[in-house]
């Protein structure tokens, strides 16, 4: 089980096109949603650190995206 709640991530499903969704394709995606969340998030902790801080920003996370992807 994530943390994620339900009825957003189907939110998202549908906001990218998809008329129906699978009861399993929600709690999949959602899976897969915070494992790259937490993978983004620990890249954004190293960029805070490496920069002197301990408070992860926004820019961090959004150079942790950059980074991984």
């Amino acid at each position: 089980m994530t943390e994620l709640p339900i009825a957003p991530v189907s939110r998202l499903i549908r906001q990218a096109g998809a008329e129906r969704v699978s009861s399993d394709a929600v709690p999949a995606l959602a899976e897969i949603m915070e494992e790259y969340g937490i993978k983004v998030a620990k890249e954004a902790q190293k960029l805070a650190i490496h920069s002197g801080r301990k408070t992860v920003t926004a820019r961090d996370i959004r150079e942790a995206r950059d980074i991984l992807s």
